[in-house]
């Protein structure tokens, strides 16, 4: 079994479940791992810097090799609660959106959203490091991860890009997956997937290293977050890197 294997994965708390199992394995002996936002993650791949990773799957067709090599994935059947976009005023008195930094994928499905869903032309921002603060008035943004549960507190109106996803295409959405940029040994691909699915089969276990007031943690992967990288999710995931083809 390789010994040198540098894996990257998200710091949110959704990856939770799955890095709990990981880091419970004789696994942690055996890899590297480094833990940050999406957008850094997926850099990480792009580069090289790191062989597998847990990325946002927006940024699979830019990667010369790619191997998802995992039966899970960070998904949702509907609602997920923490990719969504905020406003002050509905969506469609808004004429500006800010873009969150931190994730490519959300920022790709909302543009598809507008054109096929909302039918809602607007100007997109980047949002920047901290922007958040920006959102009043007629400027919306989309927040992603943890800081998503805290925005749902504070803007009047949030449109979940989960649930808008199912009602355009009546399919499950991945936002990441765990992808390698190099074929990787079939032995490791089989102790990582049964550490990732230890993890996701022990939430309660999960749950006693999660502090977070916030949101109702348990409720968050048992029902907003839909882990197993099953054939709707796959189509789901087909559709979208179809969409991602065309221009948007």
């Amino acid at each position: 079994m390789n010994k040198s294997l540098r894996v990257g994965a998200v710091s949110y708390l959704n990856t939770r479940p799955l890095l709990y199992g990981v880091k419970q394995s004789g696994l942690m002996d055996r890899i590297s791992l480094i833990e940050d936002h999406p957008a850094s993650i997926g850099e990480k791949l792009l580069n090289g810097s790191i062989d597998i990773g847990l990325i946002p799957v927006a940024l699979i067709p830019q990667l010369e090799e790619s191997y998802i090599i995992t039966d899970y994935c960070i998904g949702t059947e509907g609602e997920v609660a923490s990719v969504a976009l905020f406003s002050e005023v509905p969506l469609e008195d808004a004429d500006t959106l800010l873009l969150d930094y931190q994730s490519r994928t959300s920022v790709n499905l909302v543009k598809i959203l507008l054109k096929e869903y909302w039918g809602k032309h607007i100007e997109l921002v980047e949002g920047g490091v901290d922007f958040r603060d920006k959102i009043k008035g007629k400027t919306a943004g989309i927040v992603i991860g943890d800081r998503a549960f805290e925005q749902r507190k504070i803007s009047r109106f949030a449109y979940d890009l989960g649930s808008a996803w199912k009602a355009l295409t009546g399919l499950p959405f991945v936002f990441a997956a765990w992808v390698a940029n190099k074929p990787v040994d079939p032995d490791f691909i089989d102790a990582f997937n049964r550490a990732n699915a230890y993890g996701v089969n022990h939430l309660d276990e999960v749950l006693k290293t999660v502090q977070f007031d916030n949101y109702d943690m348990r409720y968050y992967y048992s029902t907003n977050l839909s882990y197993e990288l099953n054939e709707a999710k796959r189509k789901g995931l087909a559709l979208f890197l179809e969409k991602l083809s065309k221009p948007l």
